[in-house]
Formats: structure tokens, C-alpha cells, sequence
């Protein structure tokens, strides 16, 4: 570590920064902002909620309506911070239409055209 071998005045100068920017960045790191840590809790919880499927426009509409006042910006930073990336969910469970029933013979072949109603079933 630089810092054990420099005094803090002499390599704040040489990157040119300011000795007071250097403590505040110090100063940032070791206390975690609490406020961020609920309003991340928030958005997965509301992300979760919605499998997945809701961007950060959708999580700031609902975090406005559940109390809470944020913008889109500070929503896409949390999910990033979360490591959240909205999708949509996948196809549904539902079976998907296979061939036709071999065992049910269609008599109609698509010949829609019959000469009187009730005549062909």
C-alpha cells in the first residue's frame, strides 16, 4: 500500500486530487449507506415478485406507489447493483397442438361445400 511508505499530502498531489477528496472517498467505503440498502431489498423484492418479467420503469411505478420516492436512473443503478436483469417470462406450460387425432377420421377434408346442412359429420 502506497499510503505505509507516502505521506497522504505527497500522493494526493501527485495524482492531483484534493487531501479532503481522499478522506471522503475513505470515509464512503466503510460505512454502508442504509437507505440504498433498503431501497435494493425494495426492488428485488418487487422484481422477484414479478418473475423476473419487470424493467425499471415498471419498478419505479411501483415503488412510487408503495411510499417510496425514486426515479428510473436510481432504479436501473439498484437492479445493477442486485445484479438483476429484467426478461420476459418463458413460453407457457400449456401443451402445443401436434399432429392431428389418427383415431378420428376427418371426413370433411377441408371440403367446407356440402349441398344441405346436417349432411356430412
Amino acid at each position: 500500500m502506497l499510503r505505509a511508505r507516502f505521506k497522504v499530502n505527497e500522493l494526493c498531489e501527485v495524482l492531483g486530487i484534493s487531501r479532503s477528496s481522499y478522506y471522503a472517498h475513505k470515509a464512503s467505503r466503510r460505512r454502508p449507506d442504509g437507505k440504498r440498502i433498503v431501497l435494493r431489498a425494495k426492488v428485488t423484492e418487487l422484481f422477484n415478485e414479478s418473475r423476473g418479467a419487470a424493467g425499471s420503469r415498471t419498478l419505479r411505478d411501483q415503488m412510487n406507489l408503495a411510499g417510496f420516492s425514486i426515479g428510473r436512473f436510481k432504479v436501473r443503478s439498484l437492479m445493477r447493483e442486485a445484479g438483476l436483469r429484467s426478461g420476459q417470462p418463458g413460453p407457457s406450460p400449456y401443451k402445443k397442438h401436434g399432429q392431428a387425432r389418427v383415431d378420428i377420421p376427418n371426413l370433411l377434408d377441408r371440403q367446407f361445400d356440402v349441398p344441405a346442412p346436417n349432411r356430412v359429420w
